[in-house]
């Protein structure tokens, strides 16, 4: 399989590009300064694109790779790949599900302590000196909050699960109500904001759902509400967010991703209510490699005329 052309669309992770590279022949985006050139001189040896959440396979790249066989995503998330049209020309989608489901849900549990528990201010406050000068004051209890969650997926599942070990009570939005699941379903964002005291967004990013989060909701969960996304930037109106903190009608926020990643609005970073992480929900080295080896898997399966592992298309 050496033979095979796999082209990188930007840079992921060192283990990846060392095990494409090992059965491949690796082409990586970046190290060709004009990608009108690259398409000139290598479009008919690529074969299979690797992409994410930042550079994944649109249209455009489509037409360009006439070779084109198999688009490999080292992410759960799709909403970078055009997926009707590479349904249309047959072309090969998969992704990575699953594995990274615990530390993403891991990450949401994290966020909600730390807003709550204000977990960034305590380390200031410890690190500045200040606990020489008196007590830190009081932050809020996080066992037992009602929790809201819209997308009761792989993720959402894991986060509830999470959830009921601290004794909250878990209510869910989703496209239809989940059968043999106990928790209570509300028919739409709102209703489920209006009766939660932290509402987590872990849904699937589609134009369904962009800014499915907006200021309707944010009065819904009110002023003491906590806003957890640990989805994509796009589920949430981003400078709703902002007026309704800034306003105090919604409490705090915990976010690990942004609408113009790696851009952060600037009334957020001087939010002493918001928690700020840089999309690292599925960063920790066990699960980046277990990306690393089913994006490498589902390559190998689909060059040996073998069943894809996580068939997306």
């Amino acid at each position: 399989m050496d033979a095979i052309g796999v082209l990188m669309t930007c840079p992921m992770f060192a283990y990846l590009e060392q095990e494409l590279e090992k059965r491949f022949k690796l082409y990586r985006f970046w190290d060709f300064p004009s990608q009108r050139q690259f398409f000139k001189s290598h479009s008919g040896s690529i074969r299979a694109v690797v992409g994410n959440t930042k550079l994944g396979a649109d249209s455009a790249l489509i037409d360009a790779l006439p070779r084109l066989e198999i688009v490999a995503s080292y992410s759960v998330g799709l909403d970078k790949i055009d997926l009707g049209k590479y349904e249309e020309k047959g072309i090969r989608v998969t992704n990575t599900p699953e594995v990274l489901t615990d530390d993403v849900a891991d990450i949401a549990i994290a966020l909600m302590l730390g807003v709550l528990r204000k977990f960034c201010g305590c380390d200031a406050f410890v690190r500045g000196g200040k606990w020489k000068g008196g007590d830190f004051g009081f932050t809020t209890k996080f066992s037992g909050k009602s929790i809201g969650i819209v997308g009761l997926g792989r993720i959402g599942s894991a986060i509830a699960k999470r959830a009921e070990a601290f004794n909250c009570p878990i209510s869910y939005y989703s496209r239809s109500e989940k059968p043999h699941v106990h928790y209570k379903y509300y028919p739409n964002p709102v209703a489920l904001a209006r009766h939660c005291r932290i509402l987590v967004v872990a849904c699937a990013l589609t134009e369904e759902t962009r800014h499915i989060i907006g200021r309707e909701v944010m009065d819904a969960l009110g002023p003491e509400g906590v806003l957890i996304n640990v989805g994509r930037g796009a589920h949430v109106d981003e400078p709703a967010l902002i007026s309704a903190l800034l306003e105090g009608r919604l409490g705090g926020a915990g976010l690990d991703v942004f609408e113009n990643e790696p851009e952060v609005a600037e009334e957020l970073l001087r939010m002493d209510n918001v928690v700020l992480l840089p999309h690292v929900g599925s960063d920790t080295v066990e699960t980046c490699e277990a990306m690393a080896d089913l994006v490498v898997a589902n390559l190998e399966a689909h060059f040996t005329g073998k069943p894809l592992l996580t068939p997306v298309v």
